[in-house]
């Protein structure tokens, strides 16, 4: 089932400084304590909805970064003054301001009007796994917390950035994104109207983004408007967005249109011959109970048959 975890690189459980941490140390020895972060669970969502078998696009781009020549510089420690540091590892950098396109370079640091955007984005992939649908799928309740709190501080410095009118459409969507699934959290009913006034500027830059009809659209199907929802995952899909299909199905279960689910899933099933066995078991749901949720029947193993 393409729903479980693809290649993660979870080098950001450091981001979830807020999960309960266990100090090791043996009584007997005067060795310094040593605190460990407790790994990050897998994911449930896909990490690249675009592609269930690809690499989620964050690990992509840190191969490119990888792949690319470094200009190493050498700049003042900020902790120390006094103490000179080598960079050498390129960063994913974007544009803050005036940039209303897709735009990614990589360097050992942010120049003017740009950001380091490396550690936001590793992050939003892990909190994408959990909550980039509702309701979000935690099965520890000190990690969720972990990740309400982080997600909260990128949220603020994201919008922080993307208030201006002038933000950069890599920042909008980001900061669209991060309010989705700070809403999906229940981190309050701000984050609504937050991402419905990020989605309106990202479309209006581009209406055709795949990416943002994606997310807009089930984030407005998952909010309860449903109808409002079909154009968006309707040009989601014709993009290429793999879970847009599954989004769609689930948009017209809502609506109670179930031969429309049905005939979703009938094309999913064909465009994604792999999916076959993911797009029977839904259809066979949607026949039997008439009226389910698609992440709530793929979160319950199949019945023995």
């Amino acid at each position: 089932m393409t729903l479980k975890p693809l290649a993660i690189a979870l080098i950001a459980a450091s981001f979830l400084t807020a999960c309960s941490i266990t100090p090791t140390k043996d009584k007997n020895s005067k060795e310094p304590i040593i605190f460990t972060e407790p790994d990050t669970t897998p994911p449930f969502y896909a990490l690249n909805p675009f592609d269930y078998a690809a690499p989620p696009p964050f690990e992509l781009a840190l191969k490119q970064a990888a792949a690319q020549p470094v200009t190493k510089m050498v700049v003042t420690n900020s902790a120390n003054p006094n103490e000179k540091i080598t960079l050498e590892t390129n960063r994913l950098i974007i544009p803050t301001i005036n940039n209303n396109q897709r735009t990614m370079k990589y360097a050992v640091l942010a120049g003017e009007n740009e950001i380091d955007i490396t550690d936001i984005d590793d992050f939003l992939q892990l909190v994408e796994g959990k909550a980039r649908h509702y309701p979000p799928r935690f099965t520890e309740r000190k990690e969720r917390k972990g990740f309400e709190a982080k997600l909260k501080q990128v949220t603020q410095e994201l919008d922080t950035l993307a208030v201006r009118d002038d933000a950069s459409f890599d920042i909008l969507v980001r900061a669209f994104k991060a309010s989705v699934m700070a809403r999906n959290l229940d981190l309050g009913s701000v984050y609504t109207t937050k991402s419905l006034t990020y989605a309106q500027r990202i479309l209006k830059i581009n209406q055709d983004d795949a990416e943002a009809n994606f997310w807009f659209g089930f984030g407005l199907s998952e909010g309860g408007g449903q109808r409002e929802a079909i154009p968006y995952l309707d040009k989601a899909m014709k993009a290429g967005v793999q879970e847009a299909y599954l989004s769609a199905a689930n948009n017209y279960i809502a609506l109670e249109q179930k031969k429309s689910a049905i005939q979703i899933l009938k094309n999913y099933k064909l465009k994604y011959p792999q999916e076959a066995a993911v797009a029977d078991r839904l259809i066979s749901e949607i026949e039997t109970q008439g009226r389910w949720n698609v992440w709530q029947v793929l979160n319950t193993p199949p019945k023995a048959s």
